[in-house]
Formats: C-alpha cells, structure tokens, sequence
C-alpha cells in the first residue's frame, strides 16, 4: 500500500476541542506514520493538498444493530429471512453507515464474528465492528420477543431476528448467565451484552421492570472480566442503572431516566453511558406507519420526553458519554441527527469529543481510535467547513465529507480530491 502525505490540513484534535492549522499528516498501511507541523517530504509518497480542509478522526457510533434491516411490527415474515439475504442486506447497511463518516461502530446485538472479520480481511466496505453477538435477556425481559398469549418455552438459545435488535438469548439464574456469557465469549464476542430493564421495543415488559437478579450481574461481570472483556446493558430507568453500576457493568445503554444519585454513582464507579436519543424521535416520526403497536408508542413518548433531560443530569455530574444511534430497520438513515439533537443541550466540542475519543473509551482503543496521532488507526475524514462551529457539517448524513479514509484507504473521494482508486461497494 502507497504512502499517503496530506498536507495543508487544519487538523482537528477532539481532546482540546480545537483545530491544528498546516499540518501534515502520513499514513502508511492501516495506520498513521506520523502528524507535524509544517510541510513534510517523504519519498515515494502520493501527497494531497488538502488546502486548508479540516481533517478530522473517523466517527465511533457505539451503539448499532447492523442485522437489524427491517421493523419486526411491519411485517412479521423478516423474522423469518433466510440469512444469506439478511447478510445482503446487512452489507448495504454497513456500507452506507462508513459513507456517512462512521469509520467504527459497536454493534449489541445481531453482529457475530464473520461480520467483524469480512471487513477485516477488505471482503466488505463498512465500519470497524467490535460485536457482542447475541444480547442476554431474562425470560419475560427486553430481550423476549414472545408476545403475552404466546405460551412457547423461551428461547434458550440464540436466534435471528432480522426484525428486530439483532440476535437475542434467554438465561434464567446464575447458572444460565454464565453459560451464555462464557458462549459468547467461546464466539467471538468482544464485549457482552445483558437487557436490565424494560424496553420500548420488547411486548411484555413495562420501562419501570429491573431485570436480573444482583447475583445474575455479578456473575455475568465476573466471566466477562475473566476473558478480559467487560458488560453493557440496556436500562432505562435510574433503579435499573444503579443495579448495574454497582454490579460492576461498565457501558450503560440509554440511561434516559438517569438522576443525579445514579449519576455520581455512575461517575465513582468509572461506569460510560452512551444516549440514543434519535432512536425515539424517528420511532415517533415513523412508528405508526411501519406498524408499532400503540403500547410500544406509549412507551417510546414516555423515554423521549426525558431524553435531553438526561443529557443535562450526565454533563453536570461529569459522566463520561459517548455517540449511540441504536436505529432498527429503515429507520438508520436518521443516524447523523444525532449530533443536531446532543446540540440542543451539548456544545459542538462535547459532541465531537464524545462521537471520537470517547467512543474509542468505550471499545476499549483509546489512543488508537478516535484521533489523528502517530500510531492511531487511519480513520479520517476532510471537510471544507469547521464542524466545531457547524455541527450540522456532522449531521448531513455524509453529505459534506469530501475525503473518508477507513482503515488507511481511501474509501470515498469527492470530486477525485486525492486522485487515489476508490475501492467498489461489495
């Protein structure tokens, strides 16, 4: 793979919140080589010209369900799909996601390993994934799909649902949690994920339910630690997130009833949260129409009302948060507006920081992803405009990346800025 120097970059650095003006840039294979000051020559390279465009990291949306193709409401045959067309179409979702700047993304819930590793091995264009497999739910949690009349046994093993929130699986007692946990790790799994609380999406379970016993956490926390990995979970409620916080689960899903209590423990504990807040303002837009049950709706209304409010309780306790869309079916082109939602409370910097190197906190990359630094994997994107004053250029859905470079190629190139191949969709 050539070298790669970029020159004349304003680069923006998302820890400082500022921009570095005439820098150059090297990549060389998949990472960057080195970042100086001024104009650098190294033989052989290709060198752009970036004019004075901002460089900035790739975008880290740490919480996706890449599987997740269609609304399980609308059509129930999608439960059903048979999976070498849920991969087809997977594929797409993976590839539009990269074009809209998301260089790396955190799927909880339908990703598996071969996902991970044909974009790894450059079979398929799409974000970095790290992947939990299926996610682990109580029966009668957010995890069960069954409905209040259906009497089947619960899924005790793991299913495809295309539908719906990716792969789930059911455990009942501590015995139960460890296998499926030590399972998922046997998979593949680069993080584990548990349902603790009630879910807009899920039939049978109100928002207020905590689900899982302390024991059950704690055993689910304890295996994960052995493999050197750590747990994130699904809550909503401040009861629901304090039982995990104290439980020793790292990466609070949600939050949106987050209070100030549960919010100093989050901060005393180390623990991240990661809002979704445009999942619920395109489920309200778009709910009814694809078949949500008014129940579901109801619930969605109640986690939306309070979702800027727990933006504002997180930044004032000093919580560490990161980017999450959580955008099921043909609901994930709404990703982007996530930045211009976090804007109503957050500022562009916050923002910025929080889809970058706070994302990479949560995968565990830190200094590896989510920066433009000697040594950091070479995500990348080019502007024309500066988002730390217009976050909207992040909210575009793509629209004004000139340059994305993903894993050090260049991946799209508007207007053959860099004259560099572009490799094909696959």
């Amino acid at each position: 793979m050539t070298d790669i120097l970029f020159r004349n970059a304003r680069v923006l650095d998302p820890e400082a919140g500022r921009l570095r003006p005439g820098m150059s840039v090297l990549v060389r294979g998949r990472r960057f080589a080195g970042v100086a000051e001024g104009a650098v020559d190294v033989p052989h390279a290709t060198v752009v010209d970036l004019g004075g465009r901002v460089m900035m990291p790739g975008l880290i949306d740490c919480h996706v369900h890449v599987t997740s193709i269609r609304t399980t409401w609308a059509n129930k045959s999608f439960m059903h799909m048979l999976p070498s067309i849920v991969a087809a179409h997977t594929w797409s979702r993976m590839h539009k996601m990269l074009m809209r700047g998301f260089t790396t993304a955190r799927d909880v819930g339908g990703a598996d390993r071969g996902h991970r590793e044909a974009v790894e091995e450059g079979l398929v264009i799409g974000p970095r994934l790290f992947i939990c497999g299926s996610s682990i739910s109580q029966t009668g949690g957010h995890g069960d799909q069954r409905t209040r009349v259906d009497q089947s046994a619960p899924h005790a093993s793991f299913h495809l649902d295309p539908g719906g929130s990716g792969r789930k699986r059911i455990a009942d007692g501590v015995t139960e949690v460890r296998r499926a946990v030590r399972d998922e790790i046997r998979l593949g799994a680069d993080h584990i994920k548990l349902q603790v609380g009630g879910g807009v999406g899920s039939p049978a379970d109100p928002i207020h339910f905590v689900q899982f016993s302390r024991d059950e956490l704690r055993a689910a926390v304890e295996e994960a630690h052995n493999a050197d990995t750590y747990v994130a979970c699904h809550s909503y409620t401040a009861k629901a997130v304090a039982r995990a916080v104290e439980a020793g689960i790292r990466s609070i899903e949600h939050a949106n009833f987050l209070d100030e209590p549960t919010a100093a423990l989050m901060v005393e504990r180390g623990a991240l949260m990661v809002p979704t807040l445009v999942a619920y303002e395109a489920t309200m837009k778009h709910g009814a129409a694809q078949g949500y049950p008014e129940e579901n709706l109801k619930k969605n209304a109640r986690v939306l009302s309070v979702g800027t409010r727990s933006l504002e309780i997180a930044r004032a306790a000093g919580v560490a948060m990161a980017f999450g869309t959580d955008l099921i079916g043909e609901l994930d082109g709404y990703q982007n507006d996530e930045f211009e939602i976090r804007a109503r409370v957050l500022s562009n910097a916050e923002i910025i920081r929080q889809a970058t190197v706070n994302g990479a906190e949560v995968v565990r990359r830190r200094g590896e992803l989510g920066v433009i630094a000697k040594g950091a994997f070479a995500d990348a994107l080019v502007l024309d405009g500066d988002p730390l004053q217009d976050i909207g250029l992040l909210a575009s859905g793509g629209r004004d990346f000139r340059v994305i470079l993903a894993d050090g190629r260049v991946v799209k190139d508007a207007d053959g800025l860099t004259g560099l191949p572009v490799p094909a969709r696959v």
